[in-house]
């Protein structure tokens, strides 16, 4: 068992979101986070009032010196804040990588993290080195324009697509799984009441550890978001906006 996650993701100060989250709901489940920031941010529960990519050469280091110690399986990504670390990560994957993407285009807050050329190097570059893709319906759309959602998850090279509809549900939220662009499984839950700041990086991360678990995708995303309901249900008000996930009650 390769009890370890590589984590790429930008910092939230606010704890919400990013790579606390991520590091958060990895211990969970008694698997080993290595996190890896790829942004700073400057946020909180309402708003992102400034990004700062970290260097991509930093991160080719510390991709290259964590790998020559550390044996690395699965590797969970989240915000990437510029085309050269796009490109840079999806050089250093290989196909022995069990690589999650939870996309993030625009944060919770609707602040817009990723514009056109780095969606161009995401679409071109790291996608096709991708196991498990996470978008939510804006970042579907936003990955694969003016199409409906089968032709739309069919254009991706991802083998799985956890599509989420938070996003866009009143009362019922499905999300749907394809796996080579056909639709194997829904899973509905109740709409909660309120926003929720890092719903989407605690799923992500949830699944990379019971995939590090050697668990089946299948069952991986059903553990994950049944863990992820969970924590928006005893979910916490920290700040003045949005509620953060509580990764921190116990797995039942």
């Amino acid at each position: 068992m390769l009890d370890r996650v590589l984590v790429l993701s930008g910092l939230d100060p606010s704890g919400g979101a990013g790579i606390a989250a991520d590091i958060e709901t990895i211990n969970q489940f008694g698997v080993t986070p290595l996190p890896i920031v790829t942004t700073l941010t400057a946020q909180n529960t309402q708003v992102v009032s400034a990004i700062q990519a970290v260097d991509h050469t930093l991160i080719e280091q510390q991709l290259t010196t964590l790998a020559d110690d550390i044996s690395i399986n699965v590797v969970k990504i989240g915000l990437l804040s510029s085309v050269e670390q796009i490109n840079t990560i999806a050089h250093w994957l290989n196909e022995n990588h069990l690589v999650v993407l939870d996309p993030v285009i625009k944060a919770s807050t609707a602040d817009v993290m990723l514009d056109e050329n780095m969606l161009k190097a995401l679409r071109e570059s790291l996608l096709p080195m991708v196991t498990l893709l996470t978008p939510n319906m804006a970042e579907l759309q936003a990955l694969a324009p003016d199409l409906d959602e089968q032709s739309a998850v069919a254009t991706l090279p991802c083998e799985w697509v956890l599509l989420t509809t938070t996003d866009t549900s009143d009362q019922i939220i499905e999300h749907r799984l394809y796996h080579q662009a056909n639709l194997v499984e829904r899973f509905a839950y109740p709409k909660l009441p309120g926003q929720y700041h890092g719903s989407g990086c605690t799923l992500a991360s949830a699944i990379s550890a019971l995939l590090a678990s050697q668990i089946d995708v299948k069952i991986a995303v059903k553990r994950a978001l049944d863990y992820t309901y969970q924590t928006l249900l005893n979910a916490k008000r920290i700040g003045k906006m949005q509620y953060h996930p509580n990764r921190a009650k116990p797995l039942t």
